[in-house]
């Protein structure tokens, strides 16, 4: 009989509410997607719009859009569930570290021992079975027996802790370790099979034990492993011992309410001694709260935080695992005794028998008086560049040990360059800047128009003084003055400079044109710096400011009047240094100005503009 189209969209109609209809009231784990219902209304519009190209739909041609969990090739929906490890994923509302723990600030000094959980060694797994892997119930062993008799099989170990060989009977194995399994079985086969019969027994996997891990560990919880696997497994895929509350020093392994085993990562660290133990199921490791700890902050090879039980708290032990450095001669010891501060200072022998308390922070020092100390050699000379002298060598007696070539190098006018002395022209030019700070900042203001023009001036003084503050002085020496060497003391670091043999003058500062010029005999400053392009139009000529090639520092003016210092000639290796003019309107600050200046062109050899 036919079907007209109209029959065939009311009865499309009809199925596809039918259908919808079916998934509302489907329980919850069946949920469809709002994908799928679209999926279905869909068909039913093409069933609409098809005319009389509609084709006929029986109710067996309706396939059934509700998926069981894991049988469909969509994404995952409502009700399905991975298999897989989630691999540190963490889920929806699940509690981790940082919200369990409270915040804790990075230690400076970590426990003793606490590298023993960095890395991922709990996922590297030997190939082999450890010899002294204890048979445990659900283990397989392969049995074969040749000659007289033949027999092949691979037989599990039973929950009483045997094995089954037909003609032989039961032979237990439970708790044998895994080297002596083909002696244990082949012993009992014997017994039954006393010639001609060969056995070899041999074991093929090891059944994996469930072990609790408690106390101050980040994950404590229940974890599986073999039972030959070591205390530190575990406690690795515990996340390690808490570094702020557990003990490295006391770890128990605890079987059927009893300590079997104590561990001491201390000893594994230093000794390799770990208990010897196969995990059965149901062992729990505790790990007991930290104990007495002692800081060591600095000057050991071990600068960690060190637990020890109340036998140990003494100084002997601390230098046994803190190491001291080859060169620390003191220790620094700071806690508290009796509700009061104490502090120690103490040879380290001394130390070695100084009782100590928890809580206790040690420093190790190097105190030795430095006998024999590093001078440096700069300039014109041959050989090596640093001299090694005893404490109370003088100049002279370094130069003895110094090669310079007399044609070449300028012994004369030999100067020092002193750290000391360049911290302290480094000082002086700090308070010259912050007394111009001061004076700047603080002065008295009679005008609105006069506070614009003090303002203006007090940026340009401020971007002076941060110039100046640039500047690194030299700490210049001056030791020698024609030709006679002043004996001084050296110190360390010192550096003795023999300058070269030159024949030039340098010329710089407020010049048009900074150079060295060949020197002349006849020529004086104004000649100098006339060759150099002339003054600047800053350029102070009424005080230039010439260093001597051995440091000395000397004032002079365009018509070669000498004001302070030296009154000879200009001389061959001589530095000519322009000074900068200070703008006289600024009258509150023209003074500390100049001064700061000059001493910073003495010091460095620079002129600040």
């Amino acid at each position: 009989m036919k079907i007209s189209n109209t029959m065939l969209v009311a009865k499309a109609r009809l199925l596809t509410a039918a259908a919808i209809l079916f998934l509302s009231n489907a329980t919850p784990s069946f949920a469809q997607s709002f994908e799928q219902l679209q999926q279905l209304r869909q068909q039913a519009q093409q069933a609409q719009g098809s005319g009389s190209t509609a084709q006929a739909i029986a109710p067996l041609n309706v396939t059934s859009q509700r998926t069981l969990p894991g049988s469909s090739s969509m994404p995952n929906e409502l009700g399905q569930f991975a298999t897989q490890p989630r691999n540190g994923v963490v889920l929806p509302g699940e509690p981790t570290v940082d919200t369990v723990f409270p915040a804790q600030e990075p230690m400076e000094n970590p426990p003793f021992a606490a590298n023993l959980f960095i890395g991922g060694f709990e996922s590297e797994r030997s190939t082999g079975l450890n010899d002294n892997y204890r048979v445990a119930p659900g283990d397989k062993l392969s049995i074969w027996l040749w000659g007289a008799v033949n027999f092949s099989s691979v037989v599990t170990v039973d929950n009483q802790g045997n094995i089954f060989i037909p003609n032989i009977g039961p032979i237990r194995v439970a708790n044998t370790p895994a080297g002596a399994v083909n002696q244990t079985v082949t012993s009992k086969i014997k017994q039954v099979y006393t010639a001609d019969v060969n056995v070899y027994v041999n074991l093929l996997t090891s059944t994996p034990v469930s072990v609790f891990v408690s106390g101050p560990v980040l994950r404590p919880g229940q974890y599986a492993g073999l039972a030959s696997d070591s205390v530190l497994y575990y406690l690795k895929r515990a996340g390690g011992i808490d570094f702020q509350r557990g003990s490295f020093r006391q770890i128990d392994i605890v079987r059927d309410g009893k300590v079997i085993q104590t561990a001491d990562l201390y000893a594994f660290f230093r000794n390799a001694e770990l208990p010897e133990l196969s995990f059965k199921d149901g062992d729990t490791i505790l790990v007991h709260p930290i104990g007495n700890t002692i800081v060591v902050k600095t000057g050991a090879r071990n600068s960690f935080t060190f637990e020890f039980s109340n036998e140990e708290l003494n100084g002997g032990v601390v230098n046994y695992f803190a190491r001291p450095g080859e060169f620390a001669s003191h220790a620094s010891v700071a806690g508290v005794r009796n509700n009061k501060q104490f502090a120690r200072y103490l040879s380290l022998d001394a130390f070695s028998s100084l009782p100590l308390k928890a809580g206790d922070m040690v420093e190790y020092i190097a105190d030795y008086e430095p006998q024999i100390y590093r001078i440096n050699v700069a300039g014109a000379f041959a050989g090596a560049s640093q001299v090694m002298v005893d404490k109370g060598t003088r100049l002279l007696d370094a130069l003895d040990h110094i090669e310079a070539d007399t044609t070449l190098s300028d012994t004369q006018n030999i100067y020092i360059l002193r750290e000391s002395v360049a911290v302290k022209q480094k000082e002086i030019i700090e308070e010259g800047l912050q007394r111009l700070e001061r004076s700047m900042y603080t002065a008295p203001i009679s005008s609105t128009g006069e506070g614009a023009i003090r303002a203006q001036e007090a940026q340009l003084v401020a971007d002076f003084i941060a110039r100046a503050r640039q500047v690194e002085p030299q700490g210049r020496v001056v030791v020698s003055e024609k030709g006679a060497i002043a004996n001084i003391l050296l110190e360390p670091n010192d550096t003795i400079v023999i300058p070269e043999v030159t024949d030039l003058i340098h010329v710089g500062g407020e010049v048009l044109l900074p150079q060295s010029i060949v020197f002349n005999p006849d020529a004086t400053t104004e000649d100098y710096v006339a060759w150099a392009g002339g003054f600047t139009e800053r350029a102070e000529d009424e005080r230039i400011l010439i260093v001597r090639k051995n440091g000395n520092v000397a004032f002079t003016s365009v018509n070669d009047t000498f004001l302070s210092g030296s009154q000879s000639k200009l001389a061959p290796g001589d530095q000519i240094i322009v000074l900068p003019a200070i703008d006289t309107k600024m009258l509150q600050a023209v003074k500390d100005i100049t001064q700061i200046v000059y001493q910073i062109a003495i010091a460095a050899n620079v002129a600040t503009n």
